[in-house]
């Protein structure tokens, strides 16, 4: 079973780097790379891309840049707002395995993930 490399962006919780690490993937949060909270988007690509990591993000931004720039990076774009960090963990519980193989096994290179499906885009 071929684990994941993430990235996280800033607008999410950290927690959800220890959660994915608890889950035997790679996972770095924003808050890990020199600029913290501050990091750009443009920074989140370049690291993406020099370390093969997917960016999990809910900034539509990265959807644009990748539409007009094609993959790389690959890209999990979170479709539901706010909700709490347990509710957040849940979500992933759902999905995660299912986005594993999609990125790892088939080689897809962005997702999308709304609380009750997940899609290849």
């Amino acid at each position: 079973n071929s684990m994941s490399r993430f990235i996280i962006d800033t607008h999410l919780p950290p927690l959800l780097r220890d959660y994915l690490v608890g889950k035997g993937h790679d996972a770095l949060h924003t808050f890990d790379c020199p600029n913290k909270e501050y990091t750009q988007d443009s920074e989140i690509r370049d690291i993406a891309i020099a370390q093969s990591r997917i960016i999990i993000t809910k900034d539509s931004d990265f959807h644009d840049a990748y539409l007009i720039k094609g993959a790389p990076p690959r890209i999990l774009l979170l479709k539901f707002g706010n909700c709490s960090n347990k509710e957040l963990i849940e979500i992933f519980d759902k999905h995660l395995d299912k986005a594993n193989f999609y990125f790892e096994v088939q080689n897809e290179n962005f997702l999308m993930i709304w609380k009750d499906f997940i899609a290849i885009i």
